[in-house]
């Protein structure tokens, strides 16, 4: 099945989950990443239960502290 991750159009086995995604994708840090999902928020908590569908618009944000 096709979504896009990061802009990028991917090619996903049907049934893959977020977690699944996260270390296919080998993202960094992931247990600091957020990471949304066709605009929605998903807690840390679910990604080993939010199944992927057809369409989907997954996006890896990482947020910085900082300042002077």
């Amino acid at each position: 099945m096709n979504i896009t991750v990061g802009g990028e159009k991917k090619d996903v086995a049907e049934g893959t989950t977020l977690a699944r995604l996260i270390e296919d994708e080998k993202v960094e840090n992931a247990q600091y990443v957020t990471v949304a999902v066709n605009d929605a928020f998903v807690d840390h908590g679910d990604f080993e239960t939010t199944t992927l569908h057809e369409g989907d618009v997954v996006e890896f944000l990482y947020f910085m502290g900082g300042g002077c």
